[in-house]
């Protein structure tokens, strides 16, 4: 690539208007050479010892680990190298963070995904039984791996899970938690995680005009009888 290089678009070959366009554009995202680099991206024309099916993307996509699948541009028909920052519609208007800051607006793209866990089981609604519960789910995020998760009963203390399977950057942990409950009547369990970057799942994530990212303590509640 040449010195002034900055970001590589990738373009699909999927388009329609949009609002306030009077033309069809193309489904486009960029990323910098850095981020193209750091994050592993790859470029798929097979899924399970299959051809890429033409709902994922055929005959080619991009993969970007750890982030949201937006940036991750099906039926890839264009590469191109840039040197100056990509603004492409689906870059800084629709798949982007949008935030009010000292009274002014602020927007970023949607990227890497946030830490998030959810509980698996048991199931929202779920009678079970009094005594012995067990409480699995799987945990995520995009900054980096998984370093723990944990889980609150009841709204009691949180209670450290059991991470489950090997460690490695861009996979999801299972986790587990065995624990017992003897009073009957409605409860809640909930769970959060921490990935190695530091980042703990919030009870509310910070709002956005435009809903992205969302990774609330998930909540899950059940009756014990």
């Amino acid at each position: 690539t040449k010195s002034s290089a900055r970001e590589i678009v990738l373009r699909g070959a999927d388009g329609g208007r949009v609002e306030g366009s009077t033309q069809p554009i193309r489904f486009e995202r960029s990323l910098s050479l850095d981020e193209a680099r750091s994050s592993e991206a790859l470029l798929a024309y097979a899924m399970n010892g299959e051809p890429l099916p033409i709902q994922h993307g055929y005959p080619l996509r991009l993969i970007v680990p750890g982030w949201y699948a937006v940036t991750s541009v099906k039926w890839l028909s264009d590469i191109e190298v840039v040197d100056e920052p990509f603004e492409g519609f689906f870059q800084t208007e629709k798949y982007v963070y949008e935030w009010e800051r000292d009274g002014a607006i602020v927007r970023e793209p949607v990227r890497l995904q946030q830490v998030r866990s959810i509980i698996t089981e048991p199931a929202a609604g779920q009678d079970v039984a009094v005594g012995d519960l067990v409480v699995r789910g799987v945990a995520w995020s995009g900054a980096a791996p998984i370093a723990g998760v944990e889980v609150s009963v009841g709204g009691g203390i949180w209670q450290p899970a059991q991470l489950t399977g090997e460690r490695h950057r861009h996979t999801w942990r299972w986790w587990e938690l065995h624990t017992r409950i003897d009073e009957p009547g409605p409860t809640t369990v909930r769970a959060r995680a921490t990935d190695l970057a530091g980042r703990r799942q919030p009870d509310q994530p910070e709002w956005n005009r435009l809903g992205y990212g969302g990774n609330a303590i998930h909540t899950v509640p059940i009756r014990l009888r």
